[in-house]
């Protein structure tokens, strides 16, 4: 990354979206839930921020780090990071469609990244951190109508996320999922070092999720 001090280099390499121990993931029930399911899987950089934004969302009942997109089966997060796989970091969200919809996901989603980068986001850089949709057939209208209205509000040429046809979602390794509740100092620190919020803030301003 061009500009950065050695210092600054060596901190990435401390807190950025890298392997650390942490327990497998849990969720809890929730009150009001039909027990209908459906899932959405969508790429955003670091499978940790896209798992804890899509964990607090009410009507979610799990979300789960892995990859997607590429030709690799049952990759392994040293596989994908070092290139060569064509899969990117993803997350798989399980939702219950009689408290949101899939369409609001997709809104929801596109207020948590970076749509104007293409080589990845924030500070985690590189294909492995590209930023997607992968939409079933069923799920394709509503995500590119939500893509349009999102990129009218920031200018169609700057938006370059795209919607991507459905691909094999592989989970990731265990000490991957649910780490930002797990591993609340590190995760903290890795946040607020890639300045993932004043970034947000200068792509959606007050919308910024």
């Amino acid at each position: 990354m061009p500009g950065r001090s050695l210092p600054s280099l060596l901190l990435l390499g401390l807190l950025a979206c890298s392997p650390a121990p942490a327990e497998g993931a849990s969720t809890a029930p929730q009150a009001g839930d039909s027990g209908r399911r459906e899932t959405a899987v969508f790429a955003g950089g670091c499978f940790w921020s896209v798992e804890a934004n899509f964990e607090a969302i009410p009507g979610v009942v799990t979300a789960v780090s892995g990859f997607a997109g590429g030709a690799t089966a049952n990759p392994s997060y040293e596989q994908v990071v070092r290139g060569g796989t064509g899969h990117v970091e993803a997350v798989q969200v399980t939702f219950d469609p009689a408290r949101i919809s899939y369409r609001q996901l997709v809104d929801r989603f596109w207020l948590t990244i970076d749509p104007t980068d293409p080589d990845g986001q924030f500070c985690d850089q590189g294909p492995s951190y590209a930023t997607a949709v992968f939409a079933i057939p069923a799920q394709k209208v509503a995500a590119e109508a939500s893509r349009r209205a999102a990129a009218a509000r920031i200018g169609a040429a700057r938006f370059v996320t795209p919607v991507r046809d459905a691909a094999r979602f592989w989970p990731a390794e265990a000490y991957h999922q649910d780490f930002a509740r797990r591993n609340p100092a590190r995760y903290g620190g890795y946040s607020r070092f890639c300045g993932r919020a004043a970034r947000l803030r200068a792509v959606w301003g007050e919308a910024a999720a």
